[in-house]
């Protein structure tokens, strides 16, 4: 009897961790295996960033990420973006945040963007598929991805002012 009171409490202690993997995993799981939305049923914004150096104004057409379920999914699986394409991750409210490339087949240039409007920190070039965290190093409310390059030819730096564009008029994010 003695010998098997080891044994229950290793049973246990092993089922008790198996519990807790598949509770901190399970939520990584259900957003991977969710399934993907089309992006062409994503919202979309007109957007302009303007150089703070230049004052030269850069339109972009994005789609927006504005749900748990889109932020998860982003670019995934895209295999081209148009230089005049990005896509706009939306949150309520400024925090850190943190983005992967994950089942992502692009480069990807990254603003993280204040909730003023104005780029806080760039990620360039983030490489395809990696699963290492890219994170601004101080509170954001918006990342916009561009394809990889993109921050380079336009010549995009910290400063500078991301505007949405309703109806060819400047607003707010």
């Amino acid at each position: 009897m003695t010998r098997r009171e080891p044994i229950s409490r290793s049973i246990a202690a092993s089922f008790v961790a198996v519990i807790i993997l598949w509770v901190g995993v399970a939520p990584v799981v259900q957003a991977q295996i969710a399934p993907l939305e089309d992006l062409a049923g994503f919202p979309r914004c007109h957007l302009q960033i303007e150089s703070k150096r230049t004052g030269a104004n850069h339109d972009i057409e994005a789609w927006i990420a504005d749900t748990p379920a889109r932020q998860a999914q982003g670019l995934m699986f895209v295999r081209e973006l148009p230089a005049t394409r990005g896509m706009l991750f939306v949150y309520d409210e400024p925090r850190m945040l943190g983005m992967w490339m994950k089942n992502t087949y692009i480069e990807l240039d990254m603003l993280f963007i204040r909730a003023d409007g104005r780029v806080a920190w760039i990620a360039e070039h983030a490489q395809p598929h990696s699963l290492d965290t890219i994170a601004a190093p101080r509170p954001v409310q918006y990342v916009l991805e561009l394809r990889g390059g993109e921050v380079q030819r336009l010549g995009l730096r910290t400063g500078d002012r991301v505007w949405r564009l309703t109806e060819g008029k400047r607003t707010k994010l």
